[in-house]
Parts: C-alpha cells; structure tokens; sequence
C-alpha cells in the first residue's frame, strides 16, 4: 500500500492497541445502529406505523430503516473532510457520542397512541441522525487501525473494526432476545425499550474507550508537513471516482447482504412462515458467533492472497448460497432454518471481512478516511433499502422466496466484480500521488 508522506514506524503492540480500541468502539456503535433495524422487524412497524395492513406497516418501518443508510454519505462527507482536515481520533469520538444520544432517545419516544404522527416522525428523524454519525464512524475506524499497523499485517488489523458488526449484532439480537421472553403487553410497553436505554451507560464506556485512542502516526506527520488535502471529498469525487464505486460495489454485500439475511430474514421468518420470533433472533445470534471467526481469518487470508482476491471468492459463494439458504429458511425446521442464515451470513461476511483492508488500499492516504467513508456509505446507501425492496419482491411474487434469493445473488455478483476490478485501481492510485508531490 502507498502512502503519500513515509509511514512512520509503529510497534505490534501499540498496533493492537489502537486496533482493540476501534473495534469495542465500533461494536457500540453498531449494537446502536443494528437495534433499529430488529426493532423495525419486531416493534415500530406495529407501534409507530400503525395500520390496518400489516405489510404496509413493515413497509413503513423498513423505509425508516433505510432513511439512516440515505443519511450515511452526509455523515460521510462531513466527518471524512474533517477526519483528513483535523484528525481521525477526534471525528471518531464526535460520532460516537452522537449515535449514543441518539439512540438512547428513541428507547424514551411515545408511540402513536399516544402522540399520533409525531411518534413515527420523530421516529425517523432521530434515525436520520444516527445515519450521520455511522457514516463517519467506520471510515475513521478502520483508516486509524491501518494506519497505526505495520504494513505486513494491515489485513488482521483492518479486519478488527470488521468484528465490531457480528459483536454489535449479538448484542442488540441478544438484548431483544432478552426482552422477548416478556409478556406480549409489558414486551409492547416498555421491554423493547430497555435495549435502547441501555445506550446510555454502553456511551460511557464508548467515550472512555475512545480519549485512550491516540491519533494516527501517519496524520500527525501529515499534519507537520501540510501534506493535508484541501478539499479531500471533492478530490475523492473528481479525482478517484473508479476506486469510489469499485469501494462500494466490493462493500455491497457484506452490507446489504447481511440485512438481506438478518432484518428481512427477521420479518419474512415470522411474518410469512410463521416462526417463532425467538428461533429468529437465535438464528442470528448463532450466525454472528460464527461471523467473528469468519472475519478473523478473512484478515489473515488477505496478508496471504491479497484482499480483492478473498472478495471475489466470497462473493461467489454467496451467489451460489442463496438459494439454498432460504430453501432451509423455507423448510420452517429449527435446526435448519439456523443452519441457512448461518451459512449465508458466514460466506458474505468473507468480503465484509477483507473490506477495510481492500478500502484503504485503493485510497493514497491524504484523501483515505474521505475515500473509505463515502465508498463504504455509497454502499450503504443501496444497502438500507434492500429489506425494503426484498419485502416488494416477496409481494409480487406471492410470497415466494424465490425473489428474495435471486436479490442476494445479484448483490453478491456485484461484489465479486468490484473485487476483480480493484487490482487496476491500485496504479491509479499512485499516478493520484504522485501527481500531487
């Protein structure tokens, strides 16, 4: 990888200190994020959007969702020109303390009953906000832990903040499994805010977490000899534009993917075939244990075979999969139905794993956190409105989950092509710096 200033040395140890701060940090901040999202399955689309049709309502809910992944390229562009500007570790800390706020306000929000249209309204906005805090936060993440470790190791500690997602889904899958057990009307009331509340103190833990993070080596000398870009997001959309859509399309499924197969998963598993809620959010737990290993060897596959490599063949795996998948889905067997979303979470979070490492290869390192944030937040912009559009398909297509699986192999074939054309960006992104010496 090609930085622009030389790249100061950094030890193993302080490596893996910076690398364990953005990942518990990063694991908060999408236990905050990722609650939204079963919540949408679970609760809003009965307790703020209120209708007389239930697929109406889960539309409604699963459209809020998306409004925070259309919120994610503002925090993007806000948080990656002052990340280049003024440092990571400072955007890294604003960010958490926003999505903290914000969704501890939601777990004190009146439903409809009782304030009407405001509930969903403030409903949305608030996770507008949360929106605008994520797209700042795993750019910053992940360019701080590479470019705190030494170059032959980028792939295991870039994988670090990757790990944040299935620890961040175990937790909000988990909290909600908790409150499940609840009766049906103390679940409705007040159990399904507990989780959000609980974003309160988890914030505490975040901040402190965050102060002890030092800045990046490589911005600090950056930042001695202004080697800092004026403008990074209008030279990453005019200069780099290539390596910003190959960055999203390689970033598509380890994110649209995975709410393909947890949050609609979530509402197709209970509201159309009927499962249990529980088996669904255990279904979940089970994948995301599983996840973290995936991504843990991810990281060490792309040391050894290159990052664009491992994305093209988890993105083939996971075209492959697909079907099969919610065949087991369909089947409505306990053991088989964790067995699918196990499986299919397991083979796209294989270029989910690689993607920090992938991102940040693309980018020269004056425009890095700019490039990794809005390439990652395009992505994720597509992202929020897959549950949506699967629960379209599943409609027109009567209830089969036919149309579903042929959406997750589409998104997969767009991440193996991405990840096949990275390797031609790389020249590109040395001509950008050596253009600017």
């Amino acid at each position: 990888m090609t930085d622009r200033p030389a790249t100061p040395t950094v030890t193993d140890a302080d490596a893996r200190r910076v690398a364990f701060g953005a990942f518990v940090g990063t694991a908060l901040e999408w236990y905050d994020f990722f609650l939204y999202g079963t919540a949408a399955s679970l609760v809003f689309n009965r307790l703020f959007f209120a209708t007389g049709d239930p697929v109406v309502a889960t539309l409604a809910a699963f459209a809020s969702f998306a409004v925070g992944f259309a919120a994610r390229p503002v925090g993007a562009v806000i948080f990656g020109h002052l990340g280049d500007r003024i440092g990571r570790r400072r955007c890294l800390i604003v960010t958490v303390t926003m999505i903290g706020i914000v969704t501890g306000l939601i777990g004190l929000l009146p439903t409809y009953l009782s304030i009407g249209l405001a509930a969903p309204l403030l409903l949305t906005l608030f996770r507008l906000l949360q929106g605008v805090a994520v797209g700042g936060e795993w750019g910053g993440a992940v360019t701080l832990a590479v470019e705190h470790a030494p170059p032959e190791r980028r792939g295991r500690y870039a994988a670090m903040p990757q790990v944040g997602a299935p620890v961040g889904t175990l937790l909000s899958s988990g909290a909600f499994l908790a409150v499940a057990t609840l009766p049906p009307e103390s679940f409705d009331s007040w159990g399904w805010r507990l989780p959000f509340l609980a974003a309160f103190p988890l914030l505490g833990i975040a901040l402190w977490l965050r102060r002890r993070v030092e800045e990046s080596p490589l911005f600090a000398t950056m930042l001695e000899t202004d080697e800092r870009a004026s403008s990074p997001v209008r030279e990453v959309v005019t200069r780099a534009s290539p390596q910003l859509a190959v960055g999203a399309g390689s970033a598509f499924l380890g994110v649209g993917g995975f709410y393909l197969i947890t949050t609609f998963a979530i509402s197709y598993g209970t509201a159309t075939l009927g499962l249990p809620r529980s088996l669904m959010l255990g279904a979940t737990l089970v994948a995301a244990v599983v996840e973290i290993g995936v991504v843990v060897l991810g990281g060490r596959l792309a040391e050894r075979h290159g990052a664009w490599r491992v994305t093209v063949a988890g993105g083939i795996a996971s075209a492959v999969a697909a079907f099969p998948a919610f065949w087991l889905l369909d089947s409505r067997s306990p053991v088989l139905v964790v067995l699918g979303v196990t499986v299919a979470t397991a083979l796209l979070s294989v270029p989910y794993a690689v993607s920090g490492a992938l991102l940040t290869e693309l980018f020269p390192a004056h425009l890095r956190y700019s490039g990794v944030a809005l390439s990652s937040n395009l992505a994720g912009v597509v992202s929020g409105f897959v549950p949506l559009a699967a629960t379209a398909l599943l409609a027109a297509g009567g209830g089969s989950s036919a149309m579903p699986a042929l959406l997750l192999v589409g998104i997969s074939l767009v991440t193996a092509g991405s990840g096949a054309l990275a390797p031609r960006l790389f020249a590109e992104r040395d001509r950008v710096v050596a253009a600017d010496r």
